[in-house]
C-alpha cells in the first residue's frame, strides 16, 4: 500500500499537468470546482501538512536559527520583489500583474519538501522553513500585497490576513494538535494526507483552468515568460544569497528550492476570493504550479546526479522520514 501511495504522490506533476490539459480541452469536467471548493481544497492541503508535523519538527527550529532565518527572509524578500519587478518589466495587464505578485508574496509550497528530498538536500530544514513561512503568511502575504499590489488596485489587507488565517494557518495548527493528542490515530490515517493533497491541488488547478481557458490562451505568451523568469530567478538567487552568507552547498540547495517554489494553491484561493473583479488574477497561479514543478523536478535531477558528502550542518539536523513529505 505504501509503495503504491508513494508512487501516486511521486507522479504529482503528471497528475497536475494532466488535470490542467483535461480542464482546458473539456472545461465542463472541472468548471464546477470553484468558490468554496477551492477554499476547502486548500484547507485540506494545509491540514494534511499539520498532521505530518511533530514536536521534533518544532524542536528543530532551535537547531538551525541562522539557516532558518536566511530561508524565511529570502522567501519573503526575493520573490515578492521579483514578482513586482517582472510585472513592470513585461508591462503585464493589471489582473496578470496582481496574480503574479500574489504568487510571489505567498509562502513556500509544500511541494518544495518533495523536491528537496529528491534533490538530496536537507529535508528537515525544508520542512521547518515551509512551516514558518506558512505560519507567518497571515502577516507577510497581506503586507507585501498592500505594498506591491496596492500600486495597481486597492487591497483589503485585513481581509487577506483573516482568509489566510482561516484557510492556511488554523488548519495547520489543528493538524499539529491532532497529531499531538491522538498520535496513534493520526499515524493510521496519515497515508491519506499526501493523496488528498495531490487531489486537492489538482482540483484547484483544474477549476481555474476550466474557468479561465480563454484568458490563458490570450495571455499564455507573456504569463509563461513571467512565471518562468520568476521561479528560475528564485532558484538561482536563493542559492547565490546562501553562498554569499557563507552557508554550505547542502543549505544553499535547500534554500534555493524553498525560495523558488511557492504555494500556488494559496495564491489561487486568495485571487478568487479577494480579486474576483480581475478574473485573470488567478491564472498566474496555474502557470506557476505547472512551471515550478517542472523546473523543480529538473533541478532535483541535476543535483541528485551531483551528490554532496555529509557535512557538520547536516549532521546536527533531524531528518524527516520520506513518508511525511507531501506536495
Amino acid at each position: 500500500m505504501h509503495a503504491l501511495i508513494n508512487r501516486f504522490t511521486s507522479l504529482y506533476p503528471f497528475w497536475l499537468i494532466g488535470t490542467a490539459v483535461m480542464a482546458f480541452l473539456w472545461p465542463q469536467t472541472m468548471a464546477w470546482f470553484s468558490g468554496q471548493w477551492i477554499i476547502w481544497a486548500l484547507t485540506t492541503v494545509m491540514l494534511g501538512m499539520g498532521l505530518t508535523l511533530t514536536a521534533t519538527d518544532f524542536q528543530n527550529l532551535l537547531k538551525m536559527p541562522g539557516s532558518l532565518m536566511l530561508g524565511f527572509l529570502a522567501q519573503y524578500t526575493i520573490m515578492p520583489l521579483l514578482g513586482w519587478g517582472i510585472s513592470h518589466a513585461l508591462s503585464l495587464e493589471t489582473g496578470a500583474a496582481i496574480g503574479l505578485i500574489l504568487v510571489a508574496a505567498c509562502p513556500g509550497g509544500t511541494a518544495s519538501n518533495v523536491i528537496t528530498y529528491l534533490a538530496g538536500a536537507n529535508v528537515a530544514l525544508s520542512v521547518v522553513i515551509t512551516l514558518v513561512s506558512t505560519m507567518l503568511a497571515f502577516i507577510m502575504t497581506p503586507l507585501w500585497c498592500e505594498m506591491l499590489i496596492g500600486t495597481y488596485v486597492p487591497v483589503d489587507a485585513l481581509g487577506l490576513c483573516l482568509t489566510t488565517l482561516q484557510a492556511v494557518v488554523i488548519p495547520v495548527i489543528v493538524g499539529v494538535f491532532l497529531n499531538w493528542k491522538f498520535p496513534k490515530t493520526v499515524a493510521r490515517i496519515s497515508w491519506t494526507g499526501p493523496v488528498l493533497s495531490v487531489i486537492a491541488i489538482c482540483g484547484i488547478t483544474g477549476g481555474i483552468v476550466a474557468q479561465s481557458a480563454d484568458s490563458m490562451v490570450a495571455y499564455a505568451g507573456k504569463l509563461s515568460i513571467a512565471v518562468l523568469v520568476l521561479h528560475l530567478l528564485g532558484f538561482i538567487l536563493g542559492y547565490v544569497v546562501s553562498k554569499v552568507f557563507g552557508y554550505s552547498d547542502v543549505i544553499a540547495r535547500t534554500v534555493s528550492i524553498e525560495v523558488g517554489m511557492q504555494n500556488g494553491g494559496m495564491a489561487a484561493m486568495l485571487a478568487k476570493k479577494h480579486f474576483a473583479v480581475h478574473p485573470l488574477a488567478a491564472v498566474p497561479a496555474v502557470f506557476s504550479a505547472l512551471m515550478q514543478n517542472v523546473l523543480g523536478a529538473l533541478l532535483a535531477a541535476y543535483w541528485r546526479a551531483r551528490p554532496l558528502p555529509p557535512d557538520a550542518e547536516l549532521e546536527d539536523l533531524t531528518e524527516v522520514a520520506p513518508e511525511k513529505i507531501q506536495p
